[in-house]
């Protein structure tokens, strides 16, 4: 009897044994499911939400706003380059960060940095306040918040702090892990383009003749450097003469300020009546002929122009220049995206990951 018991003791232990492994393999298993579940709740959809970050760093929008503050005390200038930068990101494969890569050459990866394209080769300014921010960002809450989507909340930012209006960005982008700097060179409008040159160039990336408007109105605040513009002083398209859309009293002012043959890195403002504010003045200067770059004037002077009446009315009425901005800001800011599991979090905005700490870095950017 002793030993049939042991026996079937025995054997009752051995499945029970093999039941509670099987019960944590099937556990192990569920586990799993739920966990690509989850993240494809979270990623399923190129997809942006305003409450992306609410749970898991909260606090992004006002370190990222705080930094500018700062930086704003010695540089008036950054608000408006770093919306340049945010509007050169997204051109360029769309709003993925990868403006903000350095040249990199490893094992993992060669990044031919689109900082050395034409349109942002000792132009593009504000990556040091973009490391700020990252630095800050990566303090609070690690591996969570995106350089890309850095970008976008410093956008809106830098044009609320400087008296433009505000809205709520939606979030959710992730990094590239690649820059393009022969896209960067093809895509980004340039200072010399016709009406529909400009046209052409956001058609390219999904945004229209409206967009192109109220975009072009983030020249309201900001500086220029005398080689975007001196063409139209002296010999306009090989003429000889400036350019005839130039009013001739700020024409006066200009050579004064960008002399032939003189430092083409001499700094104008793009709005001279107000600077570093950001209003409706922009549209007001083309009016009357004061758009500094030949690509801003064109949209009011191009004859015939299905832009001339948007201009009139932003002119006069700063509340629509603003309600549109705002509209083509977040058009703007879905070109494109990298989400779900895309790309990766940088945990610096200059290097991919792999990069920095080798291939476990991606995962440690994962949430």
């Amino acid at each position: 009897m002793t030993s049939s018991s042991s026996s079937s003791s025995s054997s009752s232990s051995s499945s029970a044994s093999q039941n509670n492994h099987n019960i944590k393999i099937s556990a192990s298993i569920l586990f799993a499911i739920l966990l690509i579940l989850c993240a494809g709740a979270g990623y399923g959809e190129a997809q942006l939400t305003t409450t992306f970050y609410d749970e898991v760093c909260p606090c992004a929008a006002t370190i990222v706003r705080g930094v500018i503050l700062d930086a704003l005390q010695t540089d008036p200038r950054i608000a408006a380059s770093l919306i340049r930068l945010h509007f050169h990101d997204c051109f360029v494969n769309g709003c993925d960060g990868s403006i903000l890569l350095d040249n990199s050459s490893s094992p993992s990866s060669t990044i031919d940095s689109e900082k050395a394209a034409v349109a942002n080769n000792n132009s593009a300014r504000g990556f040091d306040v973009v490391d700020n921010i990252k630095t800050a960002l990566e303090t609070a809450c690690p591996g969570i918040v995106s350089c890309a989507d850095i970008l976008a909340i410093a956008a809106e930012e830098s044009v609320s702090l400087s008296g433009g209006p505000s809205w709520q960005v939606a979030l959710g982008r992730r990094d590239s892990t690649t820059a393009n700097r022969t896209a960067a060179n093809e895509a980004i409008p340039g200072p010399t383009l016709t009406l529909d040159g400009l046209k052409a160039k956001f058609a390219a990336v999904g945004l229209d003749t409206a967009d192109l408007v109220a975009l072009s109105g983030a020249h309201t605040f900001g500086r220029a450097k005398c080689q975007a513009f001196s063409s139209r002083l002296y010999d306009f398209n090989s003429t000889g003469l400036p350019d005839p859309t130039l009013n001739s009293t700020y024409l006066e002012t200009l050579r004064e300020l960008c002399p032939q043959n003189g430092n083409a890195s001499v700094l104008a403002n793009l709005d001279p009546s107000t600077p570093n504010t950001f209003d409706g003045k922009y549209f007001s200067n083309l009016q009357v002929r004061k758009g500094l770059l030949q690509s801003d004037q064109e949209l009011f002077s191009t004859s015939g122009a299905d832009t001339i009446n948007i201009v009139n009315n932003f002119s006069v009425k700063q509340g629509a220049f603003f309600e549109s901005f705002v509209k083509s800001m977040i058009k703007m800011g879905n070109i494109s995206l990298l989400t779900g599991t895309d790309g990766e979090i940088r945990l610096n905005c200059r290097r991919v990951n792999g990069d920095l700490y080798g291939s476990s870095a991606t995962l440690i950017a994962e949430y």
